[in-house]
């Protein structure tokens, strides 16, 4: 093999072993599989890339109404879970129940 060929591997290789990390980014760590139920009023249905979010309005135990935002996977996938652009309008009444952020 010729020298060029071989810092051509190892600048692959290098690059390769540098692109591991950004594989991180869908890590679960942030998840502490405590299940949450929301059951409240929507107020936005954002269908962009690349993740999907709800936003819903919920009465809290002290009456006082809460604004979550729930993000979701990329519109792709949520055309495979039969969802669409349209699905949700403001005003929509809607049961969310997600694994909570820790």
């Amino acid at each position: 093999m010729t020298s060029k060929a071989i810092q051509c591997c190892v600048l692959l290789v290098g690059l390769l072993v540098a692109a591991v990390p950004l594989t991180a980014h869908h890590g679960n760590a942030s998840y502490d599989n405590k299940v949450l139920t929301l059951k409240g009023t929507a107020t936005e249905w954002r269908w962009i890339n690349p993740h999907v979010f709800l936003k819903i309005d919920v009465k809290g135990d002290d009456g006082k109404i809460v604004n979550w935002t729930c993000e979701l996977v990329a519109p792709s996938n949520m055309i495979n879970f039969g969802f669409t652009g349209d699905s949700f309008r403001p005003g929509d009444q809607v049961t969310v129940v997600t694994t909570q952020i820790a």
